[in-house]
């Protein structure tokens, strides 16, 4: 959602001049593939989260592997990314499970959805990639089928992969339930990823009510170790000033374990 400004291959140079040794992003969509690819190559950044096709997400896609008629253009979707992520050395793919459809039983769905979940993650075992689910407010992204912590823990065991783990956003999480301290330490052995924004306006931390360097302390005394997301809608209208808020190393004028998030939308 970073570097937004400046067309979608683009971003990728733009992170790595900002400062960014790693970059994550959404199913590039509309995008030549190969050219994504050889974006990422010459930029020299590290792709440490890939999402797989969630549908026309402008129009209000989120996710298509809990929809009948849609699941066959998951399925398809899912060896396409992850010969992108082995190329890549990236091991993170982020699976939106979609909305509840009122043709379709609750427990339907979320049958439907835990199959696909498993077949996918099956073949990412082969190349050691994880997949990611995520729980999504239900303010801007309409009826999502897993819109709690608990609710996409619970799937997550219910699929009964060890290679599938919870990608827990800080800012939706804020607009659903709150709590985020005792959430995180109480999931933490299945989160795998992390991403922030402020809440409520979905800006920079530093910008609404969360109080991120409490929160960042909280995450680096539980023992998390993994990267921090950075997806968030500049509030400055310029992705570069937004990073005002955020420290650079001493050491290598590199900008730590966060990684940008560059959606094609």
């Amino acid at each position: 959602m970073l570097f937004g400004e400046y067309p979608f291959l683009e971003r990728f140079g733009r992170a790595k001049d900002a400062g960014f040794a790693a970059v994550e992003c959404w199913w590039p969509s509309g995008e030549d593939l190969a050219l994504v690819e050889l974006a990422v190559s010459e930029s020299g950044l590290r792709v440490t989260g890939l999402n797989f096709d969630a549908g026309d997400m402008p129009a209000g896609d989120r996710g298509l592997l809990a929809d009948p008629d849609r699941q066959t253009v998951f399925r398809e979707n899912v060896p396409v990314a992850l010969g992108i992520a082995g190329r890549l050395d990236c091991r993170h793919l982020n699976a939106l499970v979609g909305l509840r459809l009122p043709t379709v039983s609750l427990e339907d769905q979320l049958g439907l959805a835990r199959g696909n979940v498993a077949w996918a993650a099956d073949q990412a075992a082969a190349q050691d990639a994880v997949i990611l689910i995520e729980a999504l407010n239900t303010f801007e992204n309409g009826p999502y089928l897993l819109s709690s912590t608990k609710a996409a823990a619970e799937f997550i065991r219910s699929v009964g992969r060890p290679n599938v783990k919870l990608q827990y956003d800080v800012y939706h999480m804020q607009r659903m339930e709150g709590n985020l301290t005792t959430s995180l330490r109480k999931h933490l052995p299945d989160i795998a990823h992390v991403q922030v924004a402020d809440s409520p306006g979905r800006g920079e931390p530093g910008t609404g009510e969360i109080h991120y360097p409490y929160l960042f302390r909280q995450l680096e005394e539980m023992g998390y170790e993994g990267y921090i997301g950075l997806e968030y809608r500049p509030s400055t209208g310029s992705s570069l000033a937004s990073l005002s808020w955020l420290p650079m190393s001493g050491r290598s004028g590199e900008i730590g374990a966060e990684a940008l998030t560059l959606d094609s939308v």
